[in-house]
């Protein structure tokens, strides 16, 4: 494994971080859309980096960093204050997230367009 791909899983996960912060606040301020984008920010964040690494990992790492700021954001504090409401946003938030980014981590590699596999034995 070479520095930049570790580093690149690094600011995937920051990321991550970053995404499910922001997920967290826009899902329950415009609920209907922002629920919808914060779930396509997340999906858009593992693919991106299934893409972008080529390995999926990378959906992993994103996933992780999102996973880890949603479990932060979901302890109460001793004044009682938490980012997650009672409703079913957040529930739906936090369980699509988590699908969305098992889809994008189990995608199957798909050659590109016009290269054709290699047949052994023929």
């Amino acid at each position: 494994m070479s520095a930049g791909r570790l580093a690149g899983y690094a600011a995937l996960a920051v990321l991550g971080v970053l995404v499910g912060a922001a997920g967290a606040l826009a899902q329950a301020a415009w609920f209907p859309g922002g629920l919808l984008l914060a779930l396509l920010a997340i999906g858009g964040l593992c693919y991106g980096g299934v893409k972008a690494l080529g390995t999926r990992i990378g959906a992993a790492a994103a996933a992780a960093g999102w996973l880890l700021a949603v479990l932060l954001l979901t302890t109460t504090r001793p004044e009682g204050d938490f980012v997650f409401g009672a409703g079913a946003g957040s529930y739906i938030f936090l369980l699509g997230g988590m699908m969305v980014a098992v889809m994008c981590a189990t995608l199957p590699h798909v050659p590109p367009p016009g290269v054709q596999a290699a047949r052994l034995g023929k």
